[in-house]
């Protein structure tokens, strides 16, 4: 029986296509800018999809080891989880009396818990492992507290409890200092800024804003000049958009890093500003996997879209610039909220400064650093879980135990805090009693 005769013509279609293909994938490799779509195993989680085209970050040049991944996590992370002192760092599983731990979950690594393009597995807050995991490690912990008793291991990451890696507004002894505070301080205040004062007195800083020359004879005064914060510090034109030649119109996303360091540093770590910090064009609220205003879908995310370009309107800042982009219920209700109503009479004199509460107030709140007041511009440092926000920005105004039922409540959250909680945290309530237990003996377990 002789062999089928193949169609030439198909082959040949098949030859092309192989090599038009093979081709085509190529160049997206080579191609620094090309996206990389056609590589990507699948979707990535919330925090890090603006980068997904940018698969160096993670996997750097070779995908070939999980160092590469380990580093790339700490590179990002590293420095955050330091400062929440870590409560399970990779110390505490190198340890050999904990070496039997690792046989269900190697938490040595980050992707151990964390993996990547599989967004079925993702439990909340880019976790893939099952909700009682904590059970492969705590599985007496009735033993050693009997309050715990009856509490499902599914429930140890819940609001107002435990969090694998920053415990700090929950350890015992920061609840025990805690306990029996009123829910709302008195004065209910944020510390005043001081970043005009800090900047002056900075020699070098103040001979930056000096700039280099006279700006060319065709560029007029900005509309917004008179009476901002730059014009009022003595900034000079060519500061920002050099001076003689090196005269730019539009100054880099980046060049208000020259004098704002830090606020730079934070808003490059946090989702608004990550993009920019991999070498990539600017975010816009189109690619935000949250609700945002069609209108602003096309706004690039830099420094100057929420500060101006000349305005330099802190108050801008706070509330306008986030909820014209922002479209969810929580950022829409805070217009109807008790925090606006402060914010409304700070800013008419009836209150004094710091009263007010604005969407900066909570996001990027302000944080005291060697006796400097500096505003956290990373804000979604203490977005999730949502009780990393008790400890810098709630205890500012409210008593612990009020913020955690408020932040537990999901309902409060929704309506931007417009009410009381309706859900109870009894972690103070069980630190109470393990310390009366204990003989009111004071100090740290």
């Amino acid at each position: 029986m002789g062999s089928k005769k193949r169609n030439p013509i198909l082959w040949a279609i098949w030859l092309f296509a192989s090599l038009g293909l093979a081709i085509w994938l190529s160049l997206q490799l080579v191609d620094q800018d090309a996206p990389k779509t056609a590589f990507i195993p699948g979707p990535m989680t919330h925090g890090h999809h603006q980068i997904e085209m940018q698969c160096s970050v993670c996997h750097g040049d070779g995908f070939d080891s999980e160092t590469v991944l380990q580093n790339a996590c700490v590179d990002c992370h590293g420095e955050q989880l330091e400062e929440a002192q870590d409560s399970h760092p990779k110390s505490k599983f190198t340890d050999p009396r904990n070496a039997d731990r690792l046989a269900n979950v190697d938490a040595r690594l980050c992707v151990s818990c964390h993996v990547e393009h599989r967004p079925e597995l993702d439990v909340g807050m880019g976790v893939t492992l099952p909700m009682d995991m904590c059970a492969h490690c705590h599985e007496d912990i009735e033993k050693d507290r009997p309050s715990h008793e009856g509490m499902g291991f599914d429930t140890c990451a819940n609001a107002g409890c435990h969090n694998f890696h920053d415990n700090r507004a929950l350890y015992e002894d920061f609840l025990l200092a805690h306990a029996d505070e009123p829910w709302l301080k008195q004065p209910a205040q944020q510390p005043p800024r001081d970043l005009l004062a800090r900047q002056m007195s900075d020699a070098d800083l103040v001979a930056l804003m000096k700039g280099n020359g006279a700006p060319p004879a065709e560029v007029e005064t900005p509309e917004h000049w008179d009476g901002n914060a730059h014009a009022e510090a003595g900034v000079e034109c060519s500061a920002c958009h050099g001076g003689g030649e090196d005269w730019v119109d539009s100054p880099e996303p980046l060049q208000c890093a020259t004098c704002h360091e830090p606020e730079s540093e934070g808003f490059l770590e946090g989702r608004h500003g990550m993009r920019l910090a991999q070498g990539l064009s600017p975010m816009t609220p189109a690619q935000s996997v949250l609700n945002m205003h069609v209108e602003a879908s096309h706004r690039e995310l830099t420094c100057i879209s929420c500060h101006g370009a000349h305005e330099f309107d802190t108050q801008t800042a706070a509330v306008d610039s986030c909820i014209g982009c922002h479209n969810d219920e929580h950022s829409n209700e805070y217009l109807r909220s008790p925090h606006h109503d402060l914010w409304k009479k700070e800013k008419r004199g009836e209150l004094p400064p710091g009263s007010g509460v604005t969407c900066a107030s909570c996001h990027m709140p302000r944080q005291e650093t060697h006796g400097e007041i500096f505003v956290e511009h990373n804000q979604n440092l203490t977005l999730r879980p949502v009780e990393k926000m008790a400890r810098p920005v709630c205890l500012q105004c409210h008593s612990l135990e009020f913020s955690l039922d408020a932040l537990a409540d999901p309902h409060l959250r929704e309506n931007n805090f417009n009410g009381q909680p309706q859900t109870h945290v009894p972690s103070i309530d069980m630190a109470v009693e393990r310390d009366k237990a204990r003989g009111e003996k004071k100090g740290p377990y």
